[in-house]
């Protein structure tokens, strides 16, 4: 195993372990469990990085609430803003809430109410949800607007080094679980934040490693 933890390599492993050790009691690690069905089926040994166990079902809060921990306490004190249409605004309520912070999440006019009351649920007292515009796009402008003009933070919910090194986290939990070969590591691929801290972190510690990314048919991001 290679044990490269060159800082010229974006994010480093000296970064992701700091983010694990921000996420103690707020992430908590998840599962690595086999999976008899698809296995067969494969004819390999496959396993499951059991995230939707997260107390918000996904791996969000582990970026969100990395990147908000590392925001100077003064500025936090002004809030905190971010765009969402699901689950970074479920990780980012539970951060708020976690960290005693005052946020605003602003979602699509559309989201689904069900989505928005799972906001409400983590973020409590913490955390407004302004509904704005018909696509992401709509609200992602008012909150980027929110936060230049009222001096709050913006948590972008991938496309940031502390969210990636929180996300990266995950690679750091499958490779300390699997003691098995590692061919394979496939990745779901939304805005990118998960497979860059992942594959990162696999990069440096297990090379050999192929990292897969997979999108949706009807919407490939990438």
């Amino acid at each position: 195993m290679s044990t490269n933890t060159s800082t010229s390599v974006f994010p480093s492993v000296e970064a992701i372990y700091k983010a694990k050790m921000r996420l103690r009691g707020v992430a908590e690690p998840t599962p690595l469990t086999f999976n008899y069905h698809m296995s067969e089926h494969y004819g390999c040994r496959l396993y499951l990085k059991r995230e939707d166990m997260q107390v918000v079902r996904s791996y969000k809060i582990r970026g969100a609430y990395n990147k908000m921990a590392t925001v100077p306490p003064e500025q936090l004190e002004q809030g905190v803003v971010c765009a969402s249409a699901g689950n970074p605004a479920q990780g980012f309520a539970f951060a708020c809430q976690k960290l005693k912070t005052k946020g605003k999440v602003y979602m699509p006019s559309v989201t689904p109410m069900q989505k928005v009351k799972k906001v409400k649920l983590f973020g409590k007292d913490w955390v407004d949800v302004v509904l704005s515009g018909d696509t992401f796009d709509d609200a992602y402008h008012e909150a980027i607007k929110d936060a230049e003009e009222n001096g709050k933070e913006f948590i972008h919910p991938f496309n940031d080094p502390r969210t990636i090194e929180g996300q990266g986290t995950v690679g750091l939990e499958i490779l300390e679980d699997c003691n098995e070969s590692r061919d394979y590591v496939f990745c779901a691929i939304g805005g990118g934040g998960l497979v860059t801290g992942l594959g990162s972190y696999f990069h440096q510690l297990s090379p050999n490693t192929k990292i897969i990314g997979v999108e949706p048919t009807g919407a490939p991001a990438m």
